[in-house]
């Protein structure tokens, strides 16, 4: 068994990764409300990267004001010049798990979530657009905007403290998907 691995570790060393090209990431955005993230992007070919995020947000605020979410947005993007340089469109996925309330969302996404607490999960799909910045040998700045559909399940409570059960339902969800303004750190 040790020998079979230790081969096959052999084998996935010596492939040519030359060509590969990663990189980290941060969304000021997401940072800015305080939801902590981070993604990560390889290269596959000249032309298409594989991009994955995730982000977390566990905080109760004040009031009993509730923001919490996690969430995983797996990308493939084709460029149009180069990985990693100018502009890019993608297909991207979505998925987490949230317990929100007490607070006012824009576009109407829960009407009347001041008054009540949503608790539930959510998936769905978008397109995206972006374009990114070199700005140095090992940093970029990337702008990105999606737009897709999302699908969620929820569970309604009175209010955001007293949490009484007052049914369950589902959501159907179509607009901006992502919004980012990263800064990069390509490894090569």
């Amino acid at each position: 068994m040790m020998r079979r691995n230790l081969i096959f570790l052999m084998l996935f060393v010596s492939i040519p990764l030359f060509a590969q090209k990663w990189a980290v990431k941060t969304n000021l955005l997401y940072d800015a409300t305080a939801t902590v993230n981070l993604g990560t992007e390889v290269g596959l070919s000249p032309k298409w990267t594989l991009d994955l995020s995730g982000n977390y947000n566990g905080w109760t605020l004040s009031d009993n004001k509730k923001w919490k979410h996690w969430m995983a947005q797996p990308e493939a993007r084709y460029w149009f010049c180069e990985r990693f340089n100018g502009h890019f469109v993608g297909v991207h996925l979505l998925g987490g798990q949230y317990n929100v309330g007490g607070i006012d969302l824009p576009f109407g996404i829960y009407e009347g979530l001041k008054d009540y607490r949503y608790e539930g999960w959510y998936a769905g799909a978008g397109l995206v657009y972006g374009y990114q910045w070199v700005l140095g040998k090992r940093w970029n700045l990337e702008a990105a905007i999606g737009l897709g559909y999302v699908r969620a399940k929820y569970d309604r409570y009175d209010c955001p403290q007293c949490g009484e059960w007052r049914g369950s339902g589902y959501k159907n969800y179509l607009g901006p998907t992502k919004a980012a303004i990263s800064i990069i750190y390509v490894i090569k």
